[in-house]
């Protein structure tokens, strides 16, 4: 009897403690249940992850350690005030994400000795958007009520006709739900190659953040690092199976997750060495005060999706952060209000020899002086423009982004190109 009382003991104990839950794997099996053919999809991506990691696909479109930059919009979607949280506590996870993705968090080091090697600077900024869809300015936070009491970690949010907000352009921006969501998930996030108009994370909005409303030992803005790490591609350390793999070498095997905030070293039956789990790995489920590292590993598996052909590829001529470039006043208050259509098509791009200048509306470019400036803002071409669609020679550019003006004052449009 004493035995029967001590394991329920042992058992309420252990339920009662905090734990992480991720719902992204049973999100995955639920899409795949639904639509089988999605399978084929997340095949290919992992299939290009590793041709580019083997060198086997051409090169990737970024430079050796350029710093990519991830245009964000967040949908805050409250039914109660506690639940609208502010842009102050939305503005520290995106601090967060820039600390954690470039190794700049300052309890980086409380990683163990043994695996201080292998961390990895993935060299990813997170920015809110200043440019919405259509030119419109914005600060990248929308904040809209619902009359849902809670979400299910089914999609629910990312549909205003379901009570959430429709999801920004997902090839030029990084779109981040914070909502109710029912039961003790915390956030799920898609991994690359799913439907478009799903494409994002989901944080409850009670661990989205390192300020303001928040909930022990989830109060650190990790959720959100751990789940966007499977938006990168990242798998969970087990892989999600006893023993599993996560497809990345320099993170060692592990039974299954670990929560709370274990003593290093964490072995088990399944360690390959006496260093046990890498449980301090924003991938695993520890509290967010015990995650502390991405590996140099999961840094070229994330990044290799910024590939020639990548899933991810599209952000690097994404320019969401740059608030110069905004045609139009403010966004309106109705963020799903349709916006008028861009009217210049910069093509191709990125490009090598040159690119394509048109406009559907045949008046438009004649007349207007076309200038080239690198990142710094010096001009490095300047061009008439004479008709409706003009071929700029761009070769004799270093490789690099560029950004492209049009027109003077209000009436200019503002691209960014890549030279390869």
């Amino acid at each position: 009897m004493r035995c029967i009382a001590f394991v329920l003991l042992l058992f309420f104990t252990v339920s009662a403690k905090a734990q992480r839950v991720c719902a992204t794997t049973d999100y995955v099996q639920r899409q795949l249940q639904v639509n089988p053919q999605l399978a084929n999809a997340y095949s290919d991506v992992e299939r290009q992850i590793t041709q580019v990691l083997q060198n086997s696909l051409a090169a990737r479109d970024t430079f050796a350690n350029e710093v990519i930059n991830i245009p964000v919009v967040v949908h805050v979607l409250y039914k109660t005030s506690t639940q609208n949280i502010s842009d102050a506590q939305v503005k520290s996870q995106i601090a967060v994400l820039n600390n954690d993705y470039r190794l700049r968090n300052s309890d980086s080091g409380n990683t163990p000795g043994v695996f201080k090697t292998a961390r990895g600077d993935v060299r990813v900024n997170f920015c809110l958007a200043r440019v919405a869809p259509g030119g419109y300015s914005t600060n990248g936070i929308i904040h809209k009520y619902t009359a849902n009491d809670y979400f299910m970690a089914d999609d629910g949010m990312k549909y205003s006709a379901q009570g959430g907000a429709d999801a920004w352009d997902t090839k030029q921006y990084l779109n981040i739900w914070v909502c109710n969501i029912f039961g003790r998930v915390l956030g799920y996030g898609t991994p690359p190659g799913g439907p478009a108009d799903k494409d994002g994370v989901v944080i409850m909005y009670d661990v989205f953040g390192a300020i303001g409303n928040l909930r022990a030992p989830f109060n650190k803005g990790r959720t959100t690092t751990h789940e966007v790490g499977h938006w990168l591609g990242l798998k969970h350390l087990w892989g999600d199976e006893l023993c599993g793999d996560d497809g990345v070498s320099d993170t060692p095997k592990q039974l299954s997750y670990n929560y709370g905030c274990p003593v290093f070293p964490r072995v088990s039956n399944c360690s390959p060495n006496a260093n046990g789990d890498m449980f301090m790995n924003f991938m695993d489920y520890t509290d967010d005060a015990c995650m502390n590292m991405f590996t140099g590993g999961q840094k070229s598996r994330m990044r290799a999706l910024f590939a020639n052909g990548g899933f991810r590829n599209k952000f690097l001529t994404a320019f969401g952060c740059d608030s110069t470039i905004a045609q139009g006043g403010p966004l309106p208050l109705d963020s799903n209000r349709q916006v008028p259509p861009v009217t210049v098509q910069v093509f191709p791009n990125p490009a090598a020899g040159f690119v394509n200048i048109s406009s559907s509306n045949a008046g438009y470019l004649p007349g207007k002086m076309l200038r080239v400036f690198n990142l710094q803002g010096k001009k490095m071409l300047q061009q008439p423009l004479t008709k409706s669609t003009n071929k700029i020679i761009i070769e004799q550019l270093p490789p690099g982004t560029y950004i492209l003006r049009i027109g003077e004052g209000s009436n200019k449009t503002v691209h960014k190109i890549m030279r390869l």
